[in-house]
């Protein structure tokens, strides 16, 4: 059988885009987003929003990488040429080292739908990086079975009752640097004055714990009776049908904000902006606001569910009381906060 030139010419063109369709089917089966998550249980909400994005891209794969270790920068700024990873959430302090050190990338505010229905106040902080994704609180757990007589004030913690039995988180967590600015505020120091913090750290006689996740299991092994602590390792807790109560202390709870932010060289700038965008949707902010996770929703119109109300501010006035402090002073010394630190509280 005899094959013309304009039969081979029509093959040869079907074969070349068969090969294209391939190549651009590989292409985006090979897509892959890398989002660094939060260890545990607290991933579940983005896990939800990863598989919304995944049913919406044909071949795409999110691939979360839960860690709250400072290993993740140093691999991104090891990294020659595009990040091995594409986005991750900060909390303030490291949020402004990020800033800095100019490893995260500026926010495309075109590129967001919901941008404006976030608080005004919380888009200020983010300095123009990053989305304000939802905020945490340190406030005060106690072990009710240890604790007769609950304190209601952060200055509460230093009653000659709780010596002794008092954790506190390394401040190489935020944790701990919220618990020594605390403990500095309240006895008449500041974020820029925080030798009168160290001082009343010291009387505490505390239990020091290397991360917030080993302060919580020492409350719940009692080998303290109460701590400064997240309110969504106390809520963790609590759910495990433990005898653990959150409090949120006068003059008032420490709102910590958490920003979800691109990587400055990530391969997929346009999916890390919907996944940013996924992050400031109000379906996902109430769902990350419910149990067990408990994070202050930052967009309007967001309803606190009724078992997060415990451990999250649900009336104005609760969320008026919150606190804050000024990263700004401590992010800059935090390597000798940390160093200092452990020559105080070693062993």
């Amino acid at each position: 059988m005899s094959v013309s030139r304009r039969s081979l010419a029509r093959l040869g063109a079907a074969a070349a885009g068969l090969l294209a369709v391939s190549r651009l089917v590989h292409a985006q089966a090979a897509r892959e987003l890398v989002i660094v998550t939060y260890p545990g249980r607290l991933s579940e909400p983005h896990r939800w929003l990863a598989d919304r994005m995944e049913a919406r891209h044909r071949g795409l794969r999110i691939r979360l990488v839960p860690s709250d270790s400072q290993d993740i920068v140093a691999q991104i700024k090891a990294a020659q040429g595009h990040s091995p990873f594409d986005a991750m959430p900060n909390d303030e302090p490291p949020h402004i080292t990020a800033m800095t050190e100019g490893y995260i990338a500026r926010r495309s505010d075109a590129a967001l739908a919901n941008l404006g229905n976030v608080f005004p106040d919380l888009l200020a902080r983010s300095g123009g990086f990053g989305v304000p994704a939802t905020y945490s609180l340190v406030g005060i757990a106690y072990n009710s079975q240890m604790v007769r007589n609950a304190p209601t004030s952060w200055a509460d913690l230093w009653r000659p009752e709780y010596r002794g039995k008092v954790g506190i988180a390394r401040t190489s967590s935020n944790l701990g640097l919220a618990t020594l600015a605390i403990a500095a505020k309240t006895h008449g120091g500041s974020e820029r004055n925080l030798d009168v913090g160290w001082e009343k750290l010291r009387e505490l006689q505390p239990r020091a714990a290397r991360s917030p996740a080993i302060l919580t299991q020492m409350l719940e092994r009692e080998e303290i009776a109460i701590a400064p602590l997240w309110n969504n390792n106390t809520a963790s807790a609590a759910d495990k049908g433990l005898p653990i109560r959150f409090l949120m202390p006068a003059p008032g709870a420490i709102a910590i904000l958490s920003f979800f932010s691109a990587i400055a060289q990530t391969r997929h700038p346009d999916l890390v902006n919907e996944w940013l965008d996924g992050i400031l949707s109000a379906e996902y902010q109430a769902r990350a606001a419910g149990a067990p996770y408990f994070f202050g929703p930052t967009v309007r119109g967001v309803t606190v569910p009724e078992a997060a109300r415990p451990y999250t501010p649900s009336t104005p006035a609760e969320v008026l009381a919150l606190q804050t402090i000024d990263w700004g002073a401590i992010a800059p010394q935090r390597g000798g906060l940390v160093e200092r630190f452990d020559r105080v509280f070693a062993g």
